[in-house]
């Protein structure tokens, strides 16, 4: 096992037993089904994310198609605008899925979700979607979220 599978399967483990199992709404998962989001930490719902600090988010799906890559697409939505939230890595082959992705297998998506410290203190719902080589979703969730100081 290579030093970045290992630090993926610690990473997941930490998500796993250290965070709080997210309410979230599918906003549209074509080729795929959400089994469960974790946040880490994440001590309450509406998690609180906390300027200048990371969060790992565990999203753990099944796919319903072969796809060669995945790409991330993430938003904070603000009433009903949708604003980009960068990631630091948008590919799901290196963020815990080993591609190529496989029709009828269980996949846990791990990346971070950065909280800048220049964003202003507000509710808001973060969509966070994976897409496979047809530009389709593996997943696409919505989870409430809370920026804080």
């Amino acid at each position: 096992m290579d030093y970045r599978m290992l630090c993926v399967v610690l990473l997941s483990f930490l998500a796993y037993t250290n965070s709080e199992q997210v309410k979230f709404v599918d906003c549209g998962s074509v080729d795929g089904n959400v089994v469960e989001v974790d946040i880490q930490p994440c001590s309450q719902q509406p998690c609180q994310l906390h300027k200048g600090q990371s969060y790992t988010v565990n999203v753990t799906f099944s796919s319903n198609v072969a796809s060669q890559t995945s790409k991330a697409v993430v938003h904070g939505v603000i009433g009903v605008v949708p604003v980009p939230f960068p990631i630091p890595c948008d590919d799901g082959c290196k963020s815990g899925i080993q591609c190529p992705i496989a029709p009828q297998k269980m996949y846990s998506y791990v990346n971070q979700l950065p909280v800048k410290s220049e964003y202003p203190t507000l509710k808001l719902v973060v969509e966070w979607e994976l897409r496979d080589d047809a530009n389709k979703d593996l997943f696409c969730i919505k989870f409430p979220v809370q920026i804080v100081n």
